[in-house]
């Protein structure tokens, strides 16, 4: 029988990595018998040292490619966030087999609250320079806001997820930050389930937003490689190869390759897919010290000496807000919020027992600042993409669970669609408001379907819609409008920024 040689790290996690891409050799190749070969790295021996302050790249993957030079191994199998772009672009083969959620998650002690509410210090683990930089000044503003002094802080951790589950458990650290994909990936393994959701049970989440902590590159990729002179792997790889897993990982590889290197990064990149489109994301410290975030893969939307309107802002000069729900009993135990203004006072008490999701970073930090724990959001890019991190093991929230707060308008669209949507407020056109920059423009950022029906009788016939990605785009189709979609509001604002037009509306 023919066999091949997979190795790989030996920590829980890796070696379930190696047990997918076991089972997908098996599955494309019934004839072949498939040996495992783990080993420990350089990475792991050096567990009590912040891996920044040593010199060097590739602790976690160099030991593991060794093996295939050395004829050891046929295939190694890594982490993909681990190894350094200069060794992925160095010739060898590589196939993309399995990609998780890219999202970080911060597993915080049960009595976090009581903490917050008396002001102490809050340590969370970590040992990424990226988390800290965009993490800790994320979770300072998005925790609830109980008491002005309460103050965020790192502590240096290391070792394997359960070995830092084990330091959070015992009162080492308030909080630590993981890979959603590695406590997923745990979560679904028969032999790990049982204990990785003992250590979750009396936890508090936190799923941290896509666009203000940037995961790290490749982050929730599991990548095998082999040497060109295999042909016998080579032709394995090419088989389980997800090509298109592998085109997004090269791409953030690439774009990461801009702004530095090293176990020092203070940076991330990611993929930002929306409907049939992606774009991709970077933000962060670049290694000279600049901050910067950037939009990658954008719409082509000719924009040369024309005049550009950005109506994101425009909404408070449209319409006045009048509150209509006074019901306060909610009997789901998840709540959407849309907008801040969906939350009056007599629902405030009703969402501190509530797990609660909002739909951007700023009606995150509203809410928290009324003193409530959001659990994530959906990085104002629609219901469709929070679904996606309901449905896994970590998370765990089905639609039924879930009731959406927002406008009077919205809750009838979502009730229709099979949601629970309550309407909590409605909005009252005003008469008069500025109308001479929307009637001038040539292109015009619309943020809601509600907005551009308000616009629509001042817009030329041959203005290009623009809107976000989402419901906007859904309802702007379905009344035979076909917008160009940016992911955001925020990419939008970065490409009027960059476009070459001088003309703003």
């Amino acid at each position: 029988m023919e066999t091949i040689t997979l190795t790989g790290r030996n920590s829980s996690l890796s070696l379930l990595q190696i047990e997918t891409v076991k089972q997908k050799i098996e599955s494309a190749f019934p004839g072949i018998e498939v040996k495992v070969k783990p080993r420990s790295t350089r990475g792991d021996e050096l567990q009590h040292i912040p891996l920044q302050t040593v010199e060097g790249t590739d602790f976690f993957t160099e030991d593991i490619f060794h093996e295939l030079e050395s004829g050891d191994a046929d295939i190694a199998v890594h982490s993909l966030k681990d190894m350094s772009a200069q060794h992925f672009f160095g010739g060898n083969i590589f196939s993309v087999v399995d990609r998780d959620d890219v999202r970080d998650v911060v597993i915080f002690q049960k009595d976090i609250i009581s903490k917050i509410s008396l002001g102490a210090e809050i340590v969370i683990g970590t040992c990424s320079p990226r988390r800290e930089h965009m993490a800790i000044r994320f979770l300072q503003k998005a925790l609830p806001q109980l008491h002005p002094d309460f103050k965020v802080k790192t502590k240096i951790i290391r070792g394997n997820v359960d070995t830092r589950l084990r330091k959070l458990d015992v009162g080492e650290y308030d909080g630590i930050i993981l890979a959603a994909a590695g406590l997923n990936r745990l979560l679904r393994s028969a032999e790990n389930a049982d204990s990785i959701r003992k250590f979750l049970q009396d936890k508090r989440l936190i799923v941290l937003p896509l666009i203000e902590c940037v995961p790290a590159p490749c982050q929730g990729a599991i990548v095998a490689e082999t040497l060109p002179q295999n042909k016998k792997a080579q032709r394995i790889l090419n088989r389980i190869n997800d090509e298109h897993h592998l085109n997004r990982c090269s791409e953030e590889k690439k774009i990461a390759l801009r702004y530095g290197a090293g176990c020092d990064q203070k940076f991330g990149v990611t993929t930002v897919a929306y409907g049939e489109h992606e774009s991709f994301y970077s933000a962060g410290e670049d290694g000279n010290k600049i901050e910067f975030e950037n939009w990658h893969n954008l719409p082509d939307l000719k924009a040369e000496k024309k005049i550009i309107y950005n109506a994101s802002n425009l909404n408070q000069e449209l319409f006045d807000v009048e509150p209509t729900s006074s019901e306060s009993e909610i009997e789901q135990p998840v709540v959407f919020v849309s907008n801040d203004k969906a939350v009056g006072e007599n629902l405030l008490n009703k969402l501190r027992s509530k797990r609660v999701w909002a739909a951007g970073t700023k009606t995150w930090q509203k809410l928290a600042k009324k003193g409530i724990w959001v659990e994530g959001c959906a990085d104002a890019l629609g219901l469709e993409m929070v679904t996606r991190a309901w449905e896994t093991p970590v998370v765990q929230i089905n639609r039924q669970e879930v009731l959406i707060l927002t406008n009077e308008t919205g809750a009838a669209n979502w009730t229709k669609k099979g949601w629970n949507a309550r309407g909590t407020y409605k909005t009252e056109w005003k008469e008069n408001w500025p109308k001479e920059k929307v009637q001038s423009a040539d292109i015009i950022f619309v943020t809601s379907y509600h907005q551009y029906q308000k616009l629509k009788p001042n817009l030329r016939n041959d203005v290009t819609i623009v809107c976000p990605y989402g419901e906007t785009a859904v309802l702007l189709k379905e009344s035979g409008v076909e917008p160009v979609i940016f992911p955001t509001i925020k990419s939008f604002e970065q490409w009027k920024t960059n476009t070459h037009s001088p003309i703003e509306g």
